[in-house]
């Protein structure tokens, strides 16, 4: 079984899995066209169930598993998550989108503050 999604104008709009075969007989006249994704493809690389990067990268597809709301951009051949704030910029390598400002690194939970541009930390 596979993971496809459905794009429309550049958007995901559903996401199913099935058998390659199935697209030999499935009969859909809406507009997009399907498109097949790695449910454990994240920033361009594959990783195991466990979470663990995997060693065979040939299953790596198109940059990040695909979800309804994302768009795939056909000339990098990647879907990207919807841009969560303003001032982050797209990493073209794992087109995820990137703080400009590195997130602390300690065990701590933290929320992005746009207009100040920094993380608060959650108490």
């Amino acid at each position: 079984m596979a993971h496809y999604a459905k794009v429309n104008q550049g958007l995901v709009e559903q996401i199913i899995v099935a058998e390659e075969e199935f697209f030999e007989t499935f009969q859909d006249t809406s507009p997009g066209n399907w498109i097949q994704t790695s449910y454990n493809t994240r920033g361009g690389k594959h990783y195991k169930e466990d979470g663990t990067e995997s060693s065979d990268q040939s299953k790596a597809l198109r940059k990040n598993f695909a979800s309804v709301g994302y768009s795939y951009d056909v000339s990098k051949d990647a879907f990207i998550p919807p841009k969560p704030y303003d001032s982050w910029t797209l990493n073209n390598t794992t087109c995820l989108w990137e703080c400009p400002v590195a997130h602390p690194s300690d065990d701590g939970r933290y929320n992005w503050n746009e207009e100040d541009q920094s993380w608060d930390a959650v108490e």
